[in-house]
């Protein structure tokens, strides 16, 4: 489960976040790239853009159930 005292610091603010416990595996890249980044040494991604619209709210929510260390929050605070 994502800690949110742990985001990574490129999370832009908003509902959905990546922690420090992520690996790199680049899987949310690949389920919502509209959303989600690979930091630009490829050690971890983060949330480059909160998601708009249905079809990114569903693709965020398949990265975080995808996530295989956890990573990905959701804090429920779309602010």
């Amino acid at each position: 489960m994502a800690q949110k005292s742990q985001k990574q610091p490129e999370n832009v603010q908003g509902k959905y976040y990546v922690d420090t416990a992520c690996t790199g595996c680049s899987t949310c890249n690949a389920f919502c790239p509209g959303c989600f980044k690979m930091s630009d040494d490829a050690t971890h991604a983060y949330v480059y853009k909160q998601p708009e619209g249905e079809q990114e709210e569903a693709e965020a929510k398949e990265a975080m159930e995808s996530c295989p260390s956890g990573s990905i929050g959701d804090d429920g605070n779309a602010e």
